[in-house]
């Protein structure tokens, strides 16, 4: 299996995954994760981003060809590379207002909030999950994108488990049905699935894996 991978999502819309250094999926698993790259009002932006490798020449070449602008940590624990794109791409930073203090970036971080709207026109959401995460909402590609309130580890797309999933969680990520979305994109696990697939996602019971 290629430990690299491109997917093209939609136009304006691509995403590439990798192995993450320093994380194993709890079922022992595809160790890659998503970074999304997406072309929006004028800006382009990378969410979550993890660097490849010097030997993913097909993820860098695209990268430099149209250089982020804008790098987004949509959840504390998904720093990643954020510092690492700020430095080769001259970009600014959006992300949470904390962080972990054993993984705090080095770059200055433009906090996010659930009203905001970020350069590109990108929209965070509030997930019910209370984890200081902000799934992002791409308007012109019609598409969701999550760090860890959706997984797709367990083989399909499910919510992964908090103690108040049916209080707050479903009631929250229902609300995502009023926005024309087509798709999501999840980071762990196979990536991209449709609008019906979410709707599905929210009947079946939350995944209870762990990192």
């Amino acid at each position: 299996m290629d430990p690299y991978r491109i997917v093209d999502v939609a136009p304006g819309l691509w995403i590439w995954r990798i192995p993450h250094p320093d994380w194993a999926p709890p079922d022992g698993g595809d160790r890659r994760v998503t970074s999304t790259c997406v072309v929006s009002g004028g800006e382009v932006i990378v969410l979550d981003p993890l660097a490849p490798p010097a030997d993913a020449t097909e993820i860098w070449a695209r990268l430099d060809a149209q250089p982020p602008t804008i790098a987004v940590v949509l959840k504390p624990d998904h720093v990643r590379s954020v510092d690492a794109f700020v430095a080769r791409f001259g970009c600014r930073a959006y992300g949470p207002e904390v962080y972990q203090l054993d993984d705090l970036p080095t770059s200055a971080i433009e906090p996010i909030w659930v009203d905001d709207e970020l350069p590109g026109g990108l929209k965070p959401l509030y997930d019910g999950r209370s984890r200081n995460e902000w799934p992002m909402w791409l308007p012109e590609q019609r598409t969701i994108v999550f760090a860890d309130a959706m997984t797709a580890l367990g083989g399909e797309l499910q919510v992964w488990w908090t103690p108040w999933h049916e209080q707050a969680v479903l009631p929250a990520l229902r609300a995502f049905l009023d926005l024309p979305f087509e798709r999501v994109i999840v980071s762990h696990g196979e990536p991209i699935h449709d609008r019906a697939e979410f709707e599905r996602a929210l009947q079946r019971p939350p995944f209870a894996g762990k990192f």
